[in-house]
């Protein structure tokens, strides 16, 4: 079949192997037998014990001296010698009871019929039996091994001792032997089952790690999103107007370069803050660098006023101080989309922003502008159509919601509702 190629993944630890059932094991490594070290040990400690309790046993009674073996009586030779032969063939059988436990049962049982010196070694089976079996095969084993002691305790009774006694006294011992190896099977089961569990534990984090990742990537998608944007679109504006005026005076010429200048060294800025945010720690912790928040607002609207876009911003928030850090980060991003938005879809037109809200009310953001009126005077942006899909993600991992759409006056209007919970309240 080629190859074979041995890998620890998914694997039962070499620590853990030798608990489990031989059927249930799965070798480490490419090998003719399943038998690890402690199997062969145990092995052959029951082969030991079988075949000394049958020449113990069956050289007693091959003397037929009645001082020795005092308990059974009217023992011929010949069948004294066919209990020795079954003892030693039972005990031998003993290395291959793992694999054929029901099949040498059987054999066990009608040896037990007749046989003393096999009693260890059948004992041995249908203890492995109790063990590797479901309970259906060893109730059934069990029932057929309490026959064969009941045609034993008939055919060969013990000097002085009642036949029920004998007989009661075997069932006890196969029940004892059934019960031990029934928990020696549940307490290997339980092994295997919680080591399973931490397979599939291990597997469900390695999952979990991945989707963290994917959300990570969506999350930095978003983010460049949200602050580059913003920014190339003041850069695109302002080479937009030195491209429709190319005779423009040198005073003008070089104050639009600058402000395209300072438009790429703030996107620079806001590209570290976003690593900033990527590098915020698990919990609630602040991320390295200050994020943007309700206070940068009139910056961001003064911003777009030197770009050459009328900005009305209403701020009418009550204690501003005490809103979340993620809030206002949030509101700071909804802000800054819709009026990039603006200037890229309606440029000209007059845009309405204003913020309101309370502690226990939560924080209403409204972004409005007109349908912008006659040409375009500058080469629309491009856009990968994702910003608002965005922002209503981002609205509602902070526990909020977002609308938008055109009214009936044909203005696009930009709505959102993030939660701002009282000071010391629940979450």
């Amino acid at each position: 079949m080629g190859e074979l190629t041995v890998s620890t993944a998914g694997r039962r630890p070499p620590e853990y192997h030798w608990l489990l059932p031989a059927e249930l094991r799965e070798p480490a490594e490419p090998v003719r037998s399943l038998r690890s070290t402690r199997d062969w040990l145990v092995d052959s400690l029951c082969f030991v014990m079988g075949l000394g309790w049958a020449v113990l046993a069956g050289t007693d009674l091959l003397r037929a001296d009645p001082d020795v073996v005092p308990q059974w009586t009217n023992t011929p030779a010949w069948l004294a010698w066919s209990d020795l032969v079954a003892g030693l063939v039972l005990s031998a059988a003993l290395w291959w009871r793992r694999r054929f436990a029901v099949r040498l049962s059987v054999v066990a049982m009608v040896f037990g019929a007749f046989s003393i010196a096999a009693a260890i070694a059948a004992a041995i089976i249908f203890f492995t039996v109790a063990v590797h079996r479901r309970f259906a095969v060893t109730a059934v084993i069990g029932v057929g091994s309490l026959c064969s002691n009941a045609v034993f305790c008939v055919l060969r009774p013990e000097r002085d001792t009642p036949v029920l006694e004998s007989l009661a006294w075997g069932t006890v011992i196969y029940v004892i032997i059934m019960l031990w190896g029934m928990v020696v099977r549940s307490r290997r089961q339980l092994v295997v089952s919680l080591r399973d569990r931490a397979e599939r534990a291990e597997s469900e984090q390695q999952l979990r790690v991945g989707q963290a990742r994917a959300m990570e990537r969506t999350r930095i998608a978003r983010e460049m999103h949200d602050v580059l944007a913003h920014r190339i679109s003041l850069l695109s504006l302002h080479a937009g107007a030195l491209e429709i005026r190319p005779d423009a005076a040198p005073a003008e010429v070089a104050g639009a370069a600058g402000v395209i200048r300072a438009s790429a060294h703030q996107a620079l800025q806001d590209l570290r803050e976003v690593i900033g945010v990527l590098r915020e720690p698990a919990g609630d912790a602040n991320p390295e660098r200050p994020q943007p928040t309700l206070r940068e607002l009139p910056a961001l609207a003064e911003e777009s006023r030197s770009a050459g876009v009328r900005v009305r911003l209403e701020l009418l928030v009550d204690g501003p101080a005490e809103l979340p850090a993620g809030t206002g980060r949030a509101a700071y991003r909804i802000v800054q989309e819709g009026l990039t938005n603006a200037r890229k879809h309606a440029p000209g037109t007059a845009v309405r922003v204003r913020v309101a809200g309370a502690a226990g009310t939560g924080l209403t953001i409204d972004i409005r502008n007109p349908a912008p009126v006659g040409p375009r005077t500058a080469a629309a942006l491009p856009g990968a159509g994702t910003g608002l899909v965005g922002l209503a993600e981002r609205a509602t991992l902070a526990g909020g919601r977002l609308t938008s759409g055109h009214d009936a006056d044909g203005a696009f209007t930009l709505s959102a509702w993030l939660p701002w919970p009282q000071p010391g309240a629940a979450p």
